[in-house]
């Protein structure tokens, strides 16, 4: 009797193992993770999907290599191999919908009630007519500005709300001996810096006519000359040396006590975490100036592309409904320093930056002064123009504020 409990286990085991075997599938996926507090961010999905048995393929590729990653999917999509899964942001999702190239997520959309779990403006840029066809991960806020506290203390100065007040800070930091603001001269971060002052300076009706509408009056009016101008104001702050830094060596100025600010996303957050706990550090998350009220946001998303056999199609439904799992939107985002994109999740182990960032995102929803971060407002090659456009504003103070008021208006004007 105990011979046959075993060959039935053991049959069992088997029966299972196969089942298992033929609905695994590999999930290949094109992401800009591969370093530092990304990579283990990404590690969370991939654990969690292996468990179900499937393989993560990873596509990596370097996050500040300008067009090349979208270049690259293009070839491989247009070749017939396509990867299962790419981080993309909503315009980008939109145009590989348009080209027919993109899964239906519906049932497992239906299954999860993503409708239910999302909020509004997340669910529809992952659809397109009305279909699933990405699946996002999470929220950043892009208008944080970032202090060590010690450095604050020890020039004398106040946390600041209004742009005066920050300039008034920046100086007393810079005549203390510190640099006062942390910058990494790559034409994505000046970029990121001008939408916090935009957002500072013209307040979100204004940024919302000028970064989503395009509305050249608002892209060459007094409005934008004035926040060019206060951008400008800023560089004297920063370290003459910032040239091409990645944004993570620049935060990492801030952790280690050499630079007071930095305007930067919360996906800086980790860093100034982990600096904290060893007690190198006392630092603070505030809005950007003349930000309080508004919530500029950027969510991490994946398109699921058409492929070619049932258990890729298997892993691709697995992952998507795994991302949005309550389970996994808590334990990724407590890495990746973003707040749960699925509405519900318990934020007990939550740092206070993320609470507040989750209060201030339900609050800006409400208000009507909740704003899309440019790259998930416009096209690739209109963002792409009115980024080097102000880039090169940022880096030759010979170029008028005027000049560049033309280039976005051009910029606005691509196809």
């Amino acid at each position: 009797m105990h011979a046959m409990k075993v060959f039935a286990t053991a049959i069992a085991l088997v029966t299972a193992w196969c089942a298992t075997a033929v609905h695994a599938g590999e999930l290949e996926v094109l992401h800009f993770w591969d370093v530092g507090d990304d990579a283990r961010a990404v590690n969370v999905l991939k654990s969690t999907l292996q468990r179900q048995g499937h393989t993560w393929k990873d596509f990596a590729v370097t996050a500040d290599a300008n067009g090349f990653p979208l270049f690259l999917l293009r070839s491989r999509v247009q070749s017939g191999n396509p990867p299962a899964a790419a981080q993309v942001k909503a315009p980008v999702i939109q145009q590989w919908a348009r080209e027919g190239a993109l899964a239906n997520l519906d049932a497992t959309a239906r299954a999860g009630q993503w409708d239910a779990v999302l909020p509004r403006v997340v669910s529809d840029a992952m659809k397109y007519k009305g279909s699933y066809v990405a699946v996002p991960a999470n929220i950043h806020r892009v208008n944080w500005l970032w202090i060590n506290m010690r450095i604050l203390k020890r020039a004398n100065a106040q946390v600041p709300v209004t742009w005066d007040d920050f300039f008034a800070a920046a100086g007393a930091m810079k005549r203390a001996g510190y640099i006062a603001v942390t910058h990494g001269g790559q034409p994505w971060q000046d970029f990121l810096l001008f939408e916090n002052v935009v957002l500072g300076v013209g307040g979100p009706e204004f940024y919302r006519k000028a970064f989503v509408a395009l509305d050249p009056g608002a892209l060459a009016g007094p409005v934008m000359e004035q926040a060019l101008q206060t951008f400008r104001r800023i560089k004297p702050y920063t370290d003459v040396a910032a040239m091409g830094r990645n944004w993570n060596v620049a935060a990492s100025r801030l952790a280690n006590g050499e630079a007071g600010m930095q305007f930067m996303g919360d996906w800086a957050k980790p860093i100034f975490q982990t600096a904290q706990r060893r007690g190198s550090l006392e630092f603070a998350c505030v809005p950007a100036p003349g930000t309080a009220k508004s919530y500029a946001y950027t969510v991490d998303s994946f398109a699921l592309f058409k492929v070619n056999s049932p258990a890729k199609t298997r892993a691709q439904q697995d992952f998507a409904a795994d991302l949005l799992a309550p389970g996994v939107q808590e334990e990724f985002n407590l890495v990746k320093g973003s707040i749960p994109v699925r509405q519900g999740v318990d934020l007990t182990k939550f740092d206070r930056c993320a609470k507040q960032s989750a209060a201030a995102f339900e609050a800006a929803s409400r208000g009507g002064t909740l704003v899309p971060s440019i790259s998930m407002a416009l096209p690739p090659a209109v963002e792409d123009a009115m980024r080097e456009a102000v880039s090169a504003y940022w880096h030759d103070d010979r170029i008028t504020a005027r000049a560049t008021m033309q280039r976005l208006v051009a910029a606005a004007r691509r196809p």
